[in-house]
């Protein structure tokens, strides 16, 4: 019996010492050795191997420092910051903005500021519609189209990092990120107008079917009266009794009274 029992307790022991051991197994990940702006292209220099725990396993981080070396940093780390995949751009894609353009898509900068800007709260990673006002050949005014709509705002001014406190910037140029055709369509609209952004929420993926809208829309809802035609007379105005007309109750303290428009 006491030979049973110290087997079985040996047993039970030893079964506690390899499960604590394996609790506390440590791994060695990459990190930054140093704080690292974003943009720069990583060195043997500038980062390390520390100590992780194995039983909380990182996704995404290296184990070798040869698998991070050469390639550009997207986002600045502090010290000691483990190095993820999702931090590091395409090894050879250069540094700075480039390394952030994924393949087929294209970094393209209008011109802005503080109003186009939307009085300065676009960041980088804001999606915003744009828009021109235009007069087309031969119309007879100006015409607001939207060219484009959920795009992504790569940079604002010299800024690839939003503001840790959402402060709000003025910046004369906005880059946003758009694949070929739509960095021709947004060329062609600055040049031919003025281009404004509209901000949108990041959740809002859907694009809407918008048409162009024209001068005489914003002066009434009604459709334009075309051009009197030579030699035929003009149709007689509708008379002001067929008008609607509304009323309005004005209430001043105890006294009460009606205006008609």
């Amino acid at each position: 019996m006491a030979a049973l029992l110290a087997g079985a307790m040996t047993y039970f022991f030893s079964k506690r010492v390899r499960l604590s051991r394996a609790q506390h197994a440590i791994t060695g990940i990459v990190a930054a050795i140093n704080d690292t702006p974003s943009g720069s292209t990583l060195t043997a220099k500038d980062v390390e191997i520390v100590d992780w725990p194995s039983n909380l396993p990182l996704e995404g981080s290296f184990n070798k420092i040869d698998d991070v070396v050469g390639k550009p940093l997207l986002y600045p780390l502090v010290a000691r910051e483990p190095i993820l995949k999702r931090d590091l751009g395409v090894e050879g894609s250069g540094i700075g903005i480039s390394g952030r353009i994924p393949t087929g898509m294209r970094a393209t900068a209008v011109k802005s500021n503080e109003i186009v800007g939307v009085a300065g709260f676009l960041y980088p990673g804001s999606r915003v519609d744009v828009m021109v006002t235009y007069t087309p050949p031969g119309g007879a005014g100006p015409v607001t189209q939207t060219v484009l709509q959920n795009v992504e705002v790569l940079t604002a001014g010299q800024t690839i990092e939003p503001d840790p406190q959402g402060k709000p910037q003025t910046v004369n140029v906005v880059t946003l990120l758009v694949n070929p055709e739509d960095s021709q369509k947004l060329q062609l609209a600055s040049s031919q107008g003025v281009v404004q952004f509209v901000l949108r929420s990041g959740v809002d993926q859907k694009n809407v079917d918008l048409h162009p809208t024209h001068l005489d829309q914003l002066a009434s809802d009604r459709a334009p009266t075309p051009p009197p035609v030579p030699g035929k007379k003009a149709p007689k105005k509708i008379a002001e009794a067929s008008k609607p007309v509304y009323v309005m109750e004005v209430i001043q303290g105890s006294k009460k009274t009606e205006e008609k428009f």
